[in-house]
């Protein structure tokens, strides 16, 4: 096959563009579920229609990516679904902004219109997410593309609803909930997130009744003590615990509250004494159902106090209610002290808005009968990695809440519930109901709220492949084979995927979760807008290349640990990829346009019998490393392979085979280089599918070899154990050291490269010195020496530099070769030179008022100068050392 010359640069951006559309146009990714191949699926976790790509997708999509393009190696039966998800509060959210900005509500267009409209921005802006996905080279299946908000999955949702319904696992009913203001909804707790926040404690006093002395509450909320409705004290305090059973005046309102014993009072938090409001707090409301109190809520849903509250309050905001009341509590005297108390206040995910205890009827699952089957199948059937998330995983559903599943928006799916409103009968159907199962009634009222939006992602490994219709995809790709998630959706997300998965398909619905870390800043810092330190994927891709990017973060993709991310870093590897490059190009211009039929297990000399024997080993370390989850070291594998060992080593090796004149020590070489370029190509590809499906498709073929064009279909290399020799190691060590002590001698004594040298090998058995003088040529070439001389009765003259390598002894001779005392004349100069400018920062930086008063970059400058500074006199001293020991 006549080869395609490659262009004398790599230039990523036009080779991605072509490679991504070829694969999607030729449904490369598109399998076929009556195929053979043990099957391998995996789930895209779906991005928010509202998402950009930022640089924790680009970590997991690599990761994905990675798994699913090596196991089609393995002739695996390949299955990477994509998709998005609806984002009901979020996407509701952009919407209403654009409408404000028009002057308009969503309630001035109406339920139906303003769905309308929301669907007009998802076409025209929901898939933004999507485009940049596949600049990151994903291979997925682009026809199996998936929307949370579909009619399939639309179908899924709503018969799991109706199942859980009719098995008495939803409910409807009033309970406690987490409320955002801003978004008017209902959140469940895992999407509230908390944040640590400056407050205050405040010291109450309240009277007893009967007149007999008061009690001391503190609260961080003295606004919510309106709607007290008890206090509650240890009764294993012996301060408070005989007062149990009295009662006592609450201030400002002037009713009477019991006084009640809990153990959940903590003795030693505050002042011992507990107001109880069970409609604004989760754990007063577990109190208060506890003991049967009453339950008044005094704030709206817009936050604003309502009429359960003294007349003198109504229609304030909190802020202003709690400044009012804590001025009310002053006046009375009853506001003994306000001391500085940071606590964790909770927030909504979205909006950031502080988030209310709010009493509310809203629809629920029950979870603990769901979640013990979650936490049972860990890890006899589902294993997470890291393992120590396991740990995690197990508190949160042993500490499990039923799940609030209704929000009070429009954009999403609609809560399949009718009420009569003859007879007041609640219908819950999987078709929309004419009229009542009870009494007939046509007059039927379906519920306003929507569905969570986890409620449907929590469906996604088996609805999106076709459930809960009887699909063949389902019968082959289900259970899906690893998910790879962050960890900040542990709960959110993969707990309750495994719960429904468990109960709708009586299997889990993975059998490996990977938990990737966090990528953060070099510095260790979480990447923030409001820190500037956000590195966009995007923007590197367009400087770097999508490649270049992929292996950075697979490089420090190390389980368990977080990725410490730089824009350097990623540079460095598009370094790597042009080495790539250049390396391929040098072997193409030195192989024919058909590579010779020999057969590499039989080529001779070092050089190819060690890279064949380090491929083999790289071929088990990927394989063992991928299967493992070991990401970085596939990627350091590689990296260490390609660059220091195929192209430092065995490509200056086989020059003079490839330059010379044995046209069979030439063949087999050509055989050898091609077979470990097009190999290494494949173990490559994986992780950076671009630039090595671009090689691919340019090198020559042997006769007969018919494979594809596409390498993303070739399977991974056959291991060829006959090519594993640990003998051919020891002599490439041996090699290596004599070379790498010649050129470490000529560096440290600052041998120009150009001067020639000769070289004493003083061999200590005869085994390695029949290896060196089998491969003296080799060592003259590399280590650039003109004469070399090896034996056991070798002396070195008096004027050499010398190293060890295994027990040999190394010598160049220097005798007119270095002029000593010019060299000690310069290295002294050079030293009073750098001496005299240390001193001088040394001097500056010892000066408080320049340290003190100084910008602190400025100070960093001058301290980073002197440690410079500081080891290059090192280096120069330990020169200078040298060169008198030589003389010596």
């Amino acid at each position: 096959m006549a080869r395609k010359e490659l262009a004398k640069a790599y230039e990523p951006w036009d080779v991605e563009e072509k490679w991504e559309t070829h694969w999607e146009e030729n449904k490369t990714f598109t399998p076929d579920p009556e195929d053979e191949g043990d099957a391998y699926s995996i789930v895209i976790p779906p991005p928010n229609v509202t998402g950009v790509l930022h640089m924790g997708h680009a970590l997991n999509l690599t990761l994905q990516d990675i798994l699913c393009r090596f196991n089609r190696q393995q002739g695996k039966n390949v299955l990477w679904v994509p998709g998005t998800d609806h984002a009901g509060i979020a996407t509701q959210n952009v919407v209403e902004r654009q409408l404000k900005e028009e002057g308009l509500t969503r309630d001035d267009l109406g339920r139906e219109k303003f769905i309308e409209r929301v669907w007009d921005w998802k076409k025209e802006k929901g898939d933004h997410i999507l485009s940049q996905i596949r600049r990151m080279g994903a291979s997925v299946d682009w026809t199996r593309e998936c929307f949370t908000f579909d009619d399939q999955r639309a179908k899924a949702v709503r018969k799991v609803f109706v199942e859980l319904f009719e098995q008495g696992l939803i409910y409807k009913g009033d309970y406690i909930i987490n409320w955002c203001n801003r978004c008017h909804t209902a959140l469940a707790d895992d999407e509230v997130e908390h944040e640590a926040k400056p407050g205050a404690l405040h010291h109450i006093k309240y009277s007893l009744s009967d007149g007999s002395g008061d009690l001391i509450v503190a609260t961080t909320r003295p606004e919510t003590m309106l709607a007290d409705t008890a206090i509650a004290v240890n009764p294993e305090d012996d301060r408070f615990n005989h007062l149990i059973g009295k009662t006592a005046i609450l201030p400002l309102v002037g009713k009477e509250l019991p006084i009640i014993g809990d153990t959940y009072v903590d003795i030693e938090f505050g002042t011992g004494c507990l107001k109880v409001t069970p409609a604004h707090d989760m754990n007063d409301w577990e109190l208060g159902r506890k003991h049967d109190l009453e339950v008044i809520s005094i704030l709206d849903e817009a936050g604003i106090v309502n009429e359960n509250a003294p007349e003198k309050y109504q229609g304030l905001t909190v802020k202003e209610a709690r400044k009012a009341v804590i001025a009310d509590l002053e006046a009375e005297g009853r506001m003994l002290e306000i001391a500085d108390h940071d606590h964790s206040v909770g927030v909504c995910y979205r909006c950031k808005s502080t988030i209310e205890p709010h009493v509310s009827t809203q629809w629920f699952v029950s979870m603990k009968p769901l979640a013990e089957k979650a936490r049972a199948a860990v890890p006899s059937e589902t294993q997470i990695y890291p393992e120590h998330w396991t740990k995690t995983y197990y508190n949160w559903l042993d500490e499990i809440r039923d799940w609030c599943i209704s929000r009070q928006i429009w954009w999403g799916h609609r809560i399949p519930a009718w009420t009569c409103e003859d007879c007041g009968e609640l219908i819950v159907a999987m078709d929309d109901p004419t009229q009542c199962t009870k009494c007939g009634s046509a007059k039927l009222i379906r519920d306003e709220d929507v569905l969570d939006t986890w409620f449907s992602s929590a469906l996604w490994p088996f609805s999106t492949l076709g459930w809960p219709d009887d699909t063949k995809e389902l019968e082959k790709y289900y259970p899906t084979s690893c998910l790879v998630t962050g960890f900040d959706i542990l709960f959110f997300w993969v707990a309750r995927m495994m719960m429904m998965g468990l109960q709708f398909k009586e299997q889990v619905p993975f059998n490996h979760v990977y938990i990737h870390a966090l990528v953060r800043d070099e510095m260790g810092k979480k990447m923030s807008k409001s820190t500037g330190n956000v590195i966009d994927p995007l923007d590197m891709i367009q400087k770097y290349g999508a490649d270049a990017l992929r292996f950075t973060l697979t490089s420090f993709a190390a389980m368990g640990r977080d990725i410490k991310l730089s824009e350097q870093r990623i540079e460095g590897y598009k370094h790597f990829m042009n080495k790539i490059w250049n390396a391929t190009r040098f072997a193409m211009m030195n192989l024919p346009d058909e590579i010779p039929a020999v057969d590499v297990t039989e080529a001779e000399g070092l050089a190819n019998k060690w890279i064949l024997h380090r491929l083999e080993e790289v071929k088990k370390t990927i394989a063992e490393a991928t299967g493992e989850y070991k990401f970085n070291e596939i990627a350091q594998t590689l990296y260490k392979f390609i660059w220091s060992e195929f192209c430092d080593w065995y490509l200056e090796m086989v020059k003079p085979a490839l330059y010379g004149e044995d046209e069979a020590q030439k063949a087999a070489t050509q055989k050898v280089l091609w077979t470990v370029l097009s190999e290494t190509m494949i173990m490559l590809h994986p992780v950076t599918p671009f630039i090595t499906q671009e090689i691919w498709t340019s090198l020559p073929r042997p006769a007969g070899d018919d494979r594809s064009d596409d390498i993303a279909t070739l399977l991974f290399p056959e291991m060829r154990e006959q090519c594993l020799n640990k003998d051919v190691v020891k002599e490439m060590e041996l090699f290596m050291g004599v070379v790498s002590g010649t050129r470490n001698i000529r560096t440290e004594l600052l041998i120009e490269p150009a001067k020639k040298l000769d070289l004493l090998i003083k061999t200590v058995n005869d085994e390695d010195k029949a290896v060196l003088e089998a491969n003296v040529n080799l060592i003259q070439s590399l280590a650039r020496v003109d004469n070399v001389t090896i034996g056991a009765d070798v002396e070195a003259p008096k004027a050499s530099g010398a190293a060890v390598i295994q027990g040999h002894e190394l010598a160049v001779p220097l005798e007119g070769v270095v002029d000593f005392e010019s060299e000690l004349a310069r290295l002294d100069k050079n030293l009073k030179k750098l001496e005299k400018t240390m001193k001088g920062v040394s001097g500056k930086l010892s000066n408080p008022g320049f340290v003190n008063n100084a910008p602190e970059a400025v100070v960093e400058k001058e301290k980073g100068k002197l440690a410079e500074m500081e080891e290059e006199k090192n280096k120069l001293t330990q020169l200078k050392e040298r060169l008198e020991s030589v003389m010596g």
